[in-house]
């Protein structure tokens, strides 16, 4: 699992930037923040004068806009991050990459033990690993992917999608259409996630998948075949907003 930092430098030079990528809600930040302390996941800090530190987050005050990571104030590399003064954290929350940059860093020593202090970050990257992370589409959407069948080319079929990610997706298919075969490639199907998510790309069927009777269908494991950059684009934006909403209904919730 790669541990050091993305170089934002040509994310920021593509096209949109790092607006996908970057959250700057407060609000959103500490929940993010909460969930490496409550899991206890490792998080490495990344001296900016060299160092690398793998550590926890020992406290997440949201109120006061401070966070502390948990070091040995007699190990070397605990000093050299805090001489360095700027460290970029990276840290994973399942196949999320999550990136910022901290500052004014301070070792603080306190009888229940030391910890490496600073101000809360004011902005935070997430990274989705790519083919990695699936995500089902909210339910008041209801994204659909347009074929003709490949067997009976005068049948135009609309599936509805059961999940996503960067390299497939899956699609429900009503058992009153005729199946299909693992390995039948659809050409050029038309794929409308939501309103500012749609393009055309091949499909390879890689499995069929027996759902139970009620759903009076089969799970069709589908990868796209030469979707082109554009597409890629705008899954990976398509899938960064789902996470998004559904992080903030969890919270409101």
């Amino acid at each position: 699992m790669e541990t050091l930092p993305m170089p934002l430098e040509a994310l920021s030079a593509a096209p949109g930037g790092l607006d996908d990528f970057r959250i700057t809600a407060p609000r959103e930040i500490g929940a993010i923040l909460r969930q490496f302390q409550d899991g206890n996941l490792l998080l490495n800090l990344n001296g900016s004068h060299g160092g690398m530190l793998s550590t926890t987050l020992w406290s997440v005050d949201a109120v006061k806009g401070k966070l502390s990571f948990a070091a040995d104030a007699n190990a070397p590399v605990s000093q050299q991050i805090v001489d360095s003064q700027e460290a970029t954290v990276v840290g994973y929350l399942d196949s999320i990459k999550v990136q910022f940059d901290v500052a004014n860093l301070v070792l603080v020593r306190s009888p229940g033990g030391s910890a490496i202090g600073t101000a809360f970050p004011r902005e935070l990257f997430r990274f989705q690993r790519r083919n990695a992370f699936r995500v089902r589409p909210l339910l008041r959407s209801t994204p659909l992917v347009r074929v003709r069948h490949p067997v009976i080319a005068e049948m135009q079929l609309a599936l509805r999608v059961l999940d996503v990610s960067i390299g497939g997706c899956a699609l429900f298919l009503p058992d009153d259409v005729p199946p299909l075969s693992p390995g039948m490639v659809m050409n050029q199907v038309q794929v409308d996630l939501d309103a500012d998510t749609r393009f055309h790309a091949n499909l390879r069927l890689q499995h069929v998948t027996s759902l139970n009777p009620e759903s009076k269908g089969v799970r069709l494991g589908c990868e796209f075949v030469d979707a082109g950059h554009d597409a890629a684009r705008a899954l990976q934006r398509y899938i960064d907003q789902t996470q998004k909403r559904r992080r903030l209904m969890a919270i409101d919730d």
